[in-house]
């Protein structure tokens, strides 16, 4: 039976990137919102926010980061990377620069979403340092996209192990 993870991305620019993975069906993942239905959700405040990703994040045994250039440093995604965290839940990304978009584009590489958390044991390493990013070598999207559906249910269960060995 495949893993529940929750997919955490960048919708704007990374939504067609997110669909091919989500698409691979190597791993359960959480369904999409439609965007009349995140409308309706962002619509009521920073509260129902919070909670249909906790919703999201409910029954989940790890969340699937989706790096593209833009990643980095967004609300949401920082939320959903603590909350996954503080919730002993695994944690993985993967860059998705390399895979087109619905318009046939690639982007640059973003930044590691994990470096801007402080673990809270010694309050110096950050999650970059437990959490493990994988990029795959391939610039021809249809090569890093069979590279990553080859990979990730083994990326997913390995993330589970790492969180299931530092606990707290």
């Amino acid at each position: 039976m495949a893993k529940r993870v929750f997919f955490s991305f960048h919708y704007g620019p990374d939504h067609g990137r997110a669909s091919q993975i989500r698409n691979a069906g190597v791993v359960e993942g959480n369904p999409p919102a439609p965007n009349h239905e995140w409308e309706l959700i962002t619509n009521r405040g920073e509260i129902a926010i919070q909670n249909w990703i906790n919703d999201q994040l409910s029954g989940r045994c790890c969340t699937v980061v989706l790096v593209g250039s833009e990643t980095f440093g967004r609300k949401w995604i920082n939320y959903e990377i603590e909350k996954t965290w503080n919730d002993g839940k695994g944690l993985v990304g993967v860059y998705v620069h390399n895979l087109k978009d619905e318009s046939g584009n690639q982007t640059s590489k973003g930044a590691n979403p994990f470096t801007g958390f402080r673990l809270k044991k010694d309050g110096v390493s950050t999650l970059a340092s437990l959490v493990k990013m994988y990029d795959p070598p391939y610039a021809m999207s249809a090569m890093a996209y069979l590279y990553i559906k080859t990979n990730l249910e083994a990326w997913v269960e390995e993330a589970i192990k790492i969180r299931n060995n530092h606990q707290g």
